[in-house]
């Protein structure tokens, strides 16, 4: 019995040295980034009863050898959010994990400390390669934008990879091909222009410019105009293409004709709508004369950096103001997130408890997040500081009892030893 107490208070010595380490371990990582807080759970070696008639009783009569260490749970408690000045930086409010890779197979964290790196990859802090959804419309061997996205689809989970971009991105002119004009040049003799911003070909900004003059002779009922179209540089120093016609309006003010259709802006053809009826341009005496336009086409632009937004799409912006989605952060998902091994810190990895990551669908079988993305902020971790010292105080007073535990056994052993004596 005497014998069976010196073990009894070792596994105590044990047992809490190992929880004094994890509350340690725990303190530790108090202001790590995702980090996840976990606790030993114990379980009684073997016991057995004094005797028989013990059993029935409601009195403890086991005699057990102390308690090992069965299985690590990890807290997955939300650790609250804090502010941060990078629109890179994300968290997660939810339940979920980002995916992060170097070589091999990838890590797991709540660690959202992201940025871009000198080639414009997407990276941790330590230089592993978020994992996400391009938006395929990117030419990487020429580095043109070839299409615009609202939103990039987030794909399957085999299609996850690593979000790459690059580091220099143009966004391609696209040239004016239609403009029409809307307004009211009045019913008076006076000169009315009207003009439009138009893109030719090699991306310059160009001014088309419309110019209404009342006929000399009129047909009434209505009232016939001569307009000329010109198409020149924003200063006005080189003249493209000049185009004249007649537009005719009948009694009401709407346009019921136009043979302006098109005209040459630098090798490009623009086509020129008037409007029909009241829907473009009128000839009204009691209205307010006013002119406005709409062109397509747009103007080229450079890559002046990427940032991401609350929905983790990665956004390139242009130096014509203009943004595309060109990527999108993952969520991955596990059927039993305990089963996850730590790494370190805030990483873990995939295990046959965990499962083998997933990513969410809608009812409508539409891959989701799963989870609600913050950008600008972090997310700290779950372990609270004054559970930790507290449970310190515990473990430390548990290793005390158990060492006494050896001492009063060593004590009675003496005795025993001088009484045979």
């Amino acid at each position: 019995m005497m014998t069976q107490a010196f073990y009894t208070g070792i596994n105590g010595m044990q047992n809490s040295s190992l929880n004094i380490d994890a509350i340690s371990d725990n303190l530790t990582n108090i202001d790590t980034v995702g980090y996840r807080g976990y606790n030993l759970e114990f379980a009684n070696l073997f016991e057995g009863m004094v005797n028989q008639a013990a059993q029935s009783s409601s009195v403890d009569s086991s005699i057990g050898i102390g308690a090992d260490v069965q299985v690590s749970t990890t807290s997955q408690a939300q650790g609250s959010l804090f502010l941060t000045d990078r629109s890179t930086d994300l968290a997660i409010d939810g339940d979920g994990w980002f995916a992060i890779q170097s070589d091999g197979e990838p890590f797991y964290t709540r660690d959202g400390s992201f940025l871009f790196d000198s080639e414009n990859d997407m990276v941790t802090n330590e230089g592993l390669h978020v994992l996400g959804t391009m938006g395929g419309n990117i030419d990487t061997d020429t580095n043109t934008l070839t299409g615009v996205l609202n939103s990039t689809i987030l794909g399957d989970i085999n299609a996850q990879e690593k979000l790459n971009f690059p580091k220099y991105l143009t966004y391609p002119a696209v040239p004016t091909g239609n403009t029409s004009f809307i307004g009211n040049i009045g019913t008076d003799a006076v000169i009315r222009t009207m003009s439009s911003g138009v893109v030719d070909g090699t991306n310059n900004k160009n001014e088309l410019k419309l110019t209404f003059t009342k006929a000399a002779i009129q047909t009434p009922p209505g009232s016939q105009w001569d307009v000329e179209a010109v198409t020149r540089t924003l200063d006005g120093n080189t003249i493209y293409d000049t185009k004249s016609g007649k537009v005719t309006f009948d009694a009401t003010g709407a346009l019921t004709s136009s043979s302006l259709t098109t005209i040459d802006n630098n090798g490009t053809s623009i086509n020129i709508d008037l409007g029909s009826g009241f829907t473009g341009v009128t000839s009204i005496s009691n209205l307010n004369i006013s002119a406005s336009s709409v062109s397509d086409g747009t103007i080229g632009g450079d890559l002046q950096g990427y940032d991401i937004n609350i929905n983790g799409e990665v956004i390139a912006t242009f130096t014509n103001g203009l943004q595309s989605s060109v990527g999108r952060v993952a969520i991955f998902h596990f059927q039993n997130d305990q089963g996850l091994e730590r790494v370190s810190g805030a990483k873990f990895k995939e295990s046959s408890n965990s499962g083998e990551a997933l990513i969410f669908k809608d009812t409508a079988g539409n891959n989701v997040l799963g989870a609600t993305l913050v950008n600008h902020k972090l997310e700290n971790s779950n372990y609270q500081i004054q559970t930790g010292l507290t449970d310190l105080i515990i473990m430390q007073r548990m290793y005390d009892s158990n060492s006494k535990v050896i001492s009063t056994a060593d004590q009675m052993i003496q005795k025993a030893l001088n009484m045979d004596a």
